[in-house]
């Protein structure tokens, strides 16, 4: 046991005092959040670019006034003019384009073309439809006689926006959001991804270096194969662990700076700073919500998606990224251990990683589409499927996950990793001192199946 300890503090120490590792554990949380709140200051900040369109109707005033001039769009009716002529010359107008509306659209949606020298954004376009769809409906609706008819319609035009609570087994509700959990099942399915397979390739390639310098054959004198295995396994999981518990405490920290710098309107902080809903009554939410939406109304939405992240289930979510972190890195670095016993080179890696990286790479896809419909079938069973549980159920954890399945899937995780383990150190034991020779599948079969 005291070589083991001595390998995994020789892996932890090596790899932990490195320039790449501490330069990655900072940035990778850092980089994290600029892809996610510099997009969007951008959206916010950038200056917007200004059009103005000349809108031209074929014999028909059905649709005059209709287009309304938004931030960006400047819209300007032109009579007696030939769209084939205007076309030469618009730019030099200082139109951007020409909107020709044909009189067939009411019953026609495509009889209607924007000219110009640049593909539009879609937001213009889906302003103009959206501006044109109401209008056709409108005139619809006119044709059946309807007395006060635009008062009706501003009476009758609505927003609808669904509010989501979950309520767990001992009757508590709390605000939640599918957006957050959609966000959350991403990051922790694509994170999970990323270190299994990175840290698992890390130990083939130890093992390939190892081999290839012949530093393996004075190890191997002093420590059995396997425990030289699971010491440079251990010592990477540590690694990793390591790297991950850093970049909790940072992202905790940028919270910690998002909601003191966004929230820090005096009375958005106090309203906010109330307490979870989960503690409050249903008259007491509305009054927060009310007090908020007066305080700032610009802050009311994030206010509100920032109190369900927090609502979100982030110890059970912590733990168990944590578990199948260890688990499922454990069950894919003994394989990765044994490839790399197995070869000279890394070259050779090859031919024995396809099998390897088919099931990872499923579990992303179904990971992806887990965000969709947590409940799928796909999604539940490659949810306790081992080989494919640790980016699965990730995904789906923070759409809730009846404990039944998360014991078993955990159970199952432990009860595989301990078997592959189990495999790979006895192709380990033997594939680390053979040099020269090329292996095959076959070959790697018999090492397992060898009892002496």
């Amino acid at each position: 046991m005291n070589k083991i300890s001595t390998i995994i503090s020789r892996e932890y120490m090596t790899r932990v005092s490195k320039k790449s590792f501490i330069i990655m554990t900072i940035l990778a949380p850092i980089l994290m959040a600029a892809l996610i709140i510099v997009p969007t200051v951008l959206m916010a900040t950038q200056e917007m670019d200004y059009k103005k369109i000349a809108v031209i109707e074929d014999n028909t005033d059905l649709f005059r006034g209709a287009l309304k001039n938004s931030g960006t769009l400047e819209f300007d009716y032109v009579d007696n003019v030939n769209v084939d002529d205007l076309k030469k010359t618009f730019e030099q107008a200082g139109y951007y384009g020409i909107l020709y509306i044909s009189s067939e659209l009411v019953n026609t949606p495509n009889a209607i073309q924007l000219i110009s020298k640049k593909q539009p954004p879609i937001a213009d376009l889906q302003y103009i439809e959206n501006l044109l769809e109401k209008e056709i409906e409108k005139q619809k609706l006119m044709a059946y006689n309807i007395e006060n008819l635009d008062e009706i319609m501003r009476n009758v035009e609505s927003n609808v926006s669904i509010q989501t609570q979950k309520i767990d087994d001992a009757g508590q509700v709390k605000e939640t959001s599918t957006g957050i959990a959609m966000a959350l099942a991403y990051i922790g399915g694509f994170l999970m991804y990323m270190l299994v397979f990175m840290f698992g390739s890390q130990v083939m390639r130890g093992v390939i270096e190892e081999k290839t310098s012949r530093v393996v054959e004075v190890i191997v004198s002093s420590v059995k194969p396997v425990q030289l295995m699971m010491g440079k396994i251990i010592g990477i999981a540590l690694v990793g662990l390591t790297q991950f518990m850093i970049w909790v405490l940072l992202t905790f920290a940028i919270v910690g700076v998002v909601r003191a710098t966004v929230l820090k309107d005096k009375n958005i902080t106090e309203i906010t700073q109330t307490g979870p809903q989960s503690l409050m009554d249903e008259e007491q939410q509305a009054e927060v919500q009310a007090q908020i939406q007066q305080a700032n109304p610009e802050l009311a939405e994030f206010s509100k998606l920032f109190e369900s992240a927090m609502n979100q289930p982030w110890g059970l979510i912590i733990f168990s990224f944590i578990f199948y972190f260890i688990t499922g890195y454990l069950l894919y670095a003994s394989i990765f251990a044994a490839i790399g016993s197995a070869v000279d080179n890394e070259t050779e890696t090859q031919q024995f990683m396809l099998p390897v990286t088919i099931p990872i790479i499923l579990a992303l896809m179904v990971a992806m589409g887990t965000m969709q419909n947590p409940e799928s079938s796909l999604s539940l069973w490659c949810s306790i499927i081992p080989l494919t549980s640790p980016i699965v159920m990730i995904a789906r954890i923070p759409f809730g996950v009846p404990a039944w399945q998360l014991v078993l899937s955990m159970a199952l995780m432990v009860v595989t990793f301990i078997a592959f383990v189990w495999m790979a150190a006895k192709i380990y034991r033997t594939g680390i001192l053979m040099y020269g020779k090329k292996t095959s599948w076959k070959e790697m079969w018999k090492w397992l199946m060898y009892s002496g």
